[in-house]
């Protein structure tokens, strides 16, 4: 498939990996035959009718990037320098001055959390998360704590909360590590995006940005870095659809160096379990190229064909309603929301919920799903899957009529 030429020439110009691809189309070899692997064990796949849940493995990877993760699985190279193009690489599509991928948004926030306490002094980075004699504090809104900054207590620190700029003028002092922001409370918090990264600049301290579910939209690439974050993460598996393991850690670039030097292949550090091979590296890169290149405007067109076509149906029974919800900032993707008399419909949300995942095929709904409303997002579907939900649903709206 590659001559010994094209693969030297491939992997000395990584940025251009894109286009040394193998092309699929056209081929004249038989497809081999594939085993069914899921059903060998008994695990059984669905439609996913949620979204971009980790639990529910997230999105399905584009055949090009499955493409470059077979590619990259036929060959050894020093793991640093790939790391070295891919991360240049990924930084020139973001307009980041440095970046690297990761295990995940959750790795980022180990490994940039880590570099902020470290930087690059290798008897720091040995000790983590041993703090004794090292800043030890990172602020955060008090509505910005969730379960994911446990990464970031991983590296040791203490989180320390506020809700104004005013406490946290009087919060920051010589134990102050960082700064961290968590996207999607932005609106349930005190302080914004632009006036957290002014105060951190005014103090000299770093700000960490977790934007891991905020992509829709593509300009979020780039946002969080022109408001002035240090550090920006985002999740790889998710709405860009690369590896479902795999993120992108961004920013400034002594921090990128030293977040690197935090992690795997380097050993004695805090997150060297934490690795994140050549496969996903390529992987993660295309993946990216390919998400800023879609024609996002028609994505949005065919999810909202979706919600219709969904909601077309089941408002044919007596008495349902619905409602295409997207929410502000995380997941910022149109979901629809089912509602109906229960005394003219006969079944909860949560029983039609049940009986959609034991079904065949089996159909999952956004965990979002309550007593009150059935509730489906729509963006991760394969082509054909809105209109099976929608007679799935329709069918037992109907039938408990």
């Amino acid at each position: 498939m590659f001559s010994r030429r094209t693969v030297v020439e491939t992997l000395a110009s990584i940025p251009l990996l894109g286009a040394a691809l193998p092309v699929r189309a056209g081929s004249s070899k038989k497809k081999k035959r594939v085993p069914d692997y899921l059903k060998d064990l008994g695990v059984k796949p669905f439609i996913n009718a949620a979204g971009t849940y980790t639990a529910l493995t997230a999105s399905v990877m584009p055949e090009e990037v499955l493409d470059a993760m077979r590619y990259a699985s036929s060959h050894y190279v020093h793991l640093t320098k790939l790391q070295d193009a891919v991360g240049a690489r990924i930084a020139t599509l973001t307009g980041a001055e440095a970046a690297m991928v990761t295990s995940g948004a959750a790795g980022a926030l180990l490994v940039g959390t880590a570099a902020c306490i470290t930087g690059r002094d290798p008897d720091k980075i040995r000790r983590i998360p041993d703090l004794t004699g090292m800043k030890n504090e990172v602020l955060v809104q008090k509505r910005h704590r969730y379960a994911y900054d446990h990464s970031v207590r991983t590296t040791g620190v203490r989180m320390v909360e506020i809700e104004t700029a005013e406490e946290l003028e009087r919060a920051i002092g010589p134990e102050t590590v960082s700064m961290h922001f968590y996207c999607d409370a932005e609106p349930r918090g005190q302080i914004s995006a632009a006036d957290w990264t002014a105060l951190g600049k005014k103090h000299g301290v770093p700000t960490f940005a977790d934007a891991a579910d905020v992509l829709p939209p593509v300009d979020n690439l780039s946002r969080y870095l022109k408001l002035g974050f240090d550090l920006v993460c985002f999740s790889g598996g998710k709405g860009i659809r690369g590896p479902q393991s795999a993120g992108l850690l961004l920013g400034r670039k002594d921090l990128i160096e030293a977040a690197r030097l935090n992690t795997s292949p380097n050993s004695d550090t805090i997150a060297r379990s934490n690795k994140v091979n050549k496969e996903e590296m390529l992987g993660m890169m295309v993946a990216l190229e390919l998400y800023m290149k879609r024609d996002h405007a028609a994505d949005w067109r065919e999810w909202e064909r979706r919600t219709e076509t969904i909601a077309r149906a089941v408002k044919k029974v007596k008495s349902v309603e619905t409602e295409v919800h997207v929410p502000p900032v995380a997941n910022h993707v149109p979901h629809l929301k089912i509602r109906w008399d229960a005394n003219v419909v006969r079944v909860t949300p949560l029983e039609v919920k049940r009986r959609l995942a034991e079904g065949d095929p089996a159909i999952e709904a956004c965990p979002g799903t309550n007593s009150r409303e059935l509730v489906f997002g729509v963006w991760m579907m394969q082509p054909g899957d809105a209109e099976i939900v929608a007679r799935r649903v329709a069918g037992i709206l109907k039938s408990a009529v």
